[in-house]
């Protein structure tokens, strides 16, 4: 964003546009979006669409930068300042289902970029996914350490509960096939939730289980 004009700074008109690059980008990717067309849609000219982002790229990045941060909060929100190792794997997966959930553009937005643009992704990958994934991979070892964990292999672990949460919204469209239902409603979604914390309660944790 370009620095010294605070004054006229408009954040709705940021966030409309954040929104509208959000959406496009999901439908088209970052070849196949035009500048014109996030404008029309965030109703907003070029130019303050240009005010706000120097480039296509720079809006680009930013979309995953506000998705990313919106991630971030979500899962922190759900986890205890103190949480035991059990809680805070339990408040990765609430945080993570609650994200996922409210952006459901984010699995084309990633579709998209795996397949376009994989240095993008490689950025990605380091900015946000390696912290997340090493936070989260040490959180297991603690519990394996104090003995609230089987002696599991922790990043297979973890690589495993992402894979259970990641693959049910992108693969979504299969899913309903296989369920016979809408993968993405409401009641699926959470009794899939279910099941991933029913595995974590007989394959990792040995606390006793929540009560249901």
């Amino acid at each position: 964003m370009h620095r010294g004009r605070k004054k006229n700074d408009n954040p709705e008109a940021r966030r409309r546009i954040l929104d509208a690059a959000e959406r496009i980008f999901a439908a088209r990717g970052l070849a196949g979006a035009r500048t014109e067309e996030i404008a029309r849609a965030a109703r907003v000219n070029k130019a303050m669409l240009y005010y706000y982002f120097e480039s296509k790229e720079q809006l680009y990045r930013a979309v995953f930068d506000n998705l990313f941060g919106q991630a971030g909060q979500m899962i922190e929100s759900e986890m205890p300042a103190e949480a035991a190792p059990r809680q805070a794997i339990l408040a990765f997966v609430e945080g993570y289902f609650k994200f996922r959930i409210e952006n459901p553009n984010y699995a084309r937005l990633m579709q998209h970029m795996m397949l376009e643009n994989p240095e993008q992704f490689r950025w990605v990958a380091r900015e946000y996914f390696e912290q997340g994934f090493k936070r989260v991979t040490q959180i297991i070892k603690s519990g394996i350490a104090d003995g609230q964990f089987q002696p599991v292999n922790a990043e297979h672990t973890m690589l495993n509960i992402i894979a259970m949460i990641v693959f049910y919204f992108s693969g979504a469209h299969v899913h309903s096939l296989l369920l016979r239902r809408d993968a993405l409603q409401p009641r699926a979604i959470a009794e899939h939730k279910r099941a991933l914390i029913d595995l974590l309660e007989h394959g990792l944790f040995r606390t006793p289980a929540r009560p249901r």
